[in-house]
């Protein structure tokens, strides 16, 4: 017959003597790592649950002349849900049954966060504050305070609320490169308005990339609305990311939840605190993926780097040489693996500073310096259409024709060289060219005019495959083209 004792399984006879006279053993061993297991055993999260549940507080917004519950048929908690997947809400401000007509705040979401520092400076997501006139934060000793925002960032989604209080139990924040594919790791947050609710799962990934400006840990962890802005924390009580978006295709909880690394959490955090706002820097360049197909084509190798489509006149990128077609393969010594890598090194870099730029540029690298300055709401340069007023065409079996370029076109576009194309047909339209593009460059040399092209034209039709470096407007792009197709 089989007796259970806790989670490990023991047999009559010596192995209960054994397992007695182990247990002294294995009960110095669970408190001396925190959250450690026995091999093939599950994890025990109440510790950790005893130690950091008390620096995670809900936090509650509130808006003046507009019932949000009742537009929500009673349920608060609802609109963060809404809001963040971007659902329009129900008893908007045009809704006349939205409220009750008076200045009364009523609650319009609820979110989580944690304490950050023993005076009250605590930590949530930017969008469980954004638009609410009055933030309550409550503990869970049931003390409820009237925050201020301190600051809130939309690009990463931290934002840093205050409370006016001492002796807090704040959170100890963890290394998140030390954070394993696999590890287990523990949330809490207020889902629903459920205060101070636990659930747990493994790191499923780590810097995944969503398309928004900070790279995301991917959780198994139950996520639902109102956990956004809670710790993820590891298995030593440390804080590792700040729970803040779900991959649903339900708008419910479907086993993927991202976390934003606390590392960059706190870097943005620092600078609410220092200043209520982040000060990015900027280099002035649009920028695209550079694909394995292109990367082949022009002699790169692998895919990496950012593809510059266009730098803007005057810029910082401008005033060092960058030029659209060029790719970024390093910026402040740092390797650019992906576009996405160069919009963070580069926001991250203070603005005045000096960095040292790697660029690639027709089959080979060289280097400038570009002086960074403070980031801005770019105005993006609308498509100027080229006039058709070009010399005589050449055609080839590319299945293209163009014409030069104008002075005054290559004046208005700021160009020394390139060629105009008329009609694109066969390969040429496969690859997406048409006509007014400007081909600038043919794997990887400049095209200065009409019999420059047709002269590198004719080797290019022998190959299997031929890059195209294009203008389309404002913008730059790489384009493959296999004639023998």
């Amino acid at each position: 017959m089989e007796s259970f004792a806790g989670p490990v399984l023991f047999r009559r006879g010596r192995r209960v003597a054994l397992a007695m006279a182990l247990g002294g053993a294995m009960v110095l061993a669970a408190d001396a790592a925190l959250g450690a297991t026995a091999k093939g055993e599950l994890p025990d999260f109440t510790e950790l649950v005893e130690k950091v549940g008390p620096s995670v507080v809900s936090v509650r917004t509130l808006e003046r002349g507009k019932s949000v519950a009742g537009a929500l048929g009673g349920d608060p908690n609802m609109e963060e849900f809404l809001k963040r997947f971007g659902i329009p809400m129900p008893g908007g401000r045009n809704n006349p049954r939205g409220g009750n007509g008076d200045d009364e705040p009523q609650q319009r979401g609820v979110g989580s966060g944690f304490l950050l520092t023993a005076d009250g400076f605590v930590m949530t997501n930017a969008h469980v504050v954004e638009g609410a006139d009055e933030v309550m934060v409550t503990l869970t000793d049931k003390r409820e305070f009237k925050a201020r925002i301190i600051g809130a960032d939309k690009r990463t989604d931290v934002a840093v609320v205050k409370i006016d209080a001492t002796a807090l139990p704040a959170v100890r924040t963890g290394d998140v490169s030390r954070l394993k594919v696999g590890e287990w790791v523990m949330a809490i947050g207020s889902p629903f308005g459920l205060a101070n609710s636990v659930t747990a799962g493994i790191v499923s990934a780590k810097g995944r990339e969503t398309g928004e400006f900070l790279p995301f840990i991917q959780t198994d962890v139950a996520i639902n609305p109102g956990n956004s802005g809670g710790p993820l924390i590891n298995m030593r009580g440390e804080v590792v990311g700040i729970n803040s978006q779900i991959y649903s295709r339900s708008g419910g909880y479907m086993g993927i939840a991202f976390a934003i690394p606390i590392d960059e959490a706190m870097r943005v955090a620092d600078q609410l605190r220092a200043g209520g706002r982040v000060i990015r820097g900027r280099i002035g360049v649009a920028i695209a993926p550079v694909t394995k197909e292109v990367a082949e084509s022009i002699g790169l190798g692998k895919p990496m780097g950012a593809l510059v489509r266009s730098a803007e006149s005057g810029g910082p990128a401008d005033k060092a040489g960058i030029e659209a077609g060029d790719i970024i393969t390093r910026v402040d010594g740092k390797l650019i693996d992906s576009s996405v890598d160069l919009q963070r090194i580069v926001g991250s870099l203070k603005p005045g500073s000096r960095v040292p730029v790697q660029l690639f540029r027709r089959g080979s690298h060289r280097d400038v310096t570009v002086t960074v300055v403070e980031f801005e709401p770019e105005q993006q340069a609308g498509a100027k259409p080229v006039d058709s007023g070009a010399s005589a065409a050449s055609k080839s079996a590319l299945g293209l024709a163009v014409s030069d370029l104008s002075e005054a076109q290559r004046r208005e576009m700021k160009l020394r060289g390139g060629v105009r194309v008329e009609s694109a047909e066969g390969a040429a339209a496969r690859a997406g060219l048409r006509p007014g593009d400007v081909i600038l460059a043919i794997d990887n040399v400049d095209v200065a005019d009409v019999k420059q092209f047709a002269a590198l034209a004719s080797k290019a039709e022998k190959l299997k495959t031929v890059s195209l470096m294009v203008r389309r407007g404002e913008w730059v792009n790489y384009l493959v083209l296999k004639p023998g197709r």
